[in-house]
């Protein structure tokens, strides 16, 4: 099973991108993904973006994973 997971894109620069997860900054690829931005949410699957998402998708998702750690 695999899990991906939205990060949103803070900065651009050729195929990299820095993105941010929880408050946490990450490096990400993202030459798979067309048309994305600054600010815009991406799922991000071992370091590759593999998707572009709403941000009302993505606060969903957001909630859920904030919700399964409070249970741990």
């Amino acid at each position: 099973m695999c899990l991906a997971v939205p990060y949103k894109i803070i900065s651009i620069e050729g195929n990299k991108a820095k993105a941010n997860l929880f408050g946490a900054e990450k490096e990400i690829d993202v030459r798979i993904v067309d048309d994305i931005d600054k600010n815009d949410y991406v799922l991000v699957h071992a370091g590759f973006a593999i998707q572009k998402v709403d941000e009302k998708e993505a606060n969903e998702t957001l909630d859920l994973l904030r919700e399964l750690s409070d249970i741990q």
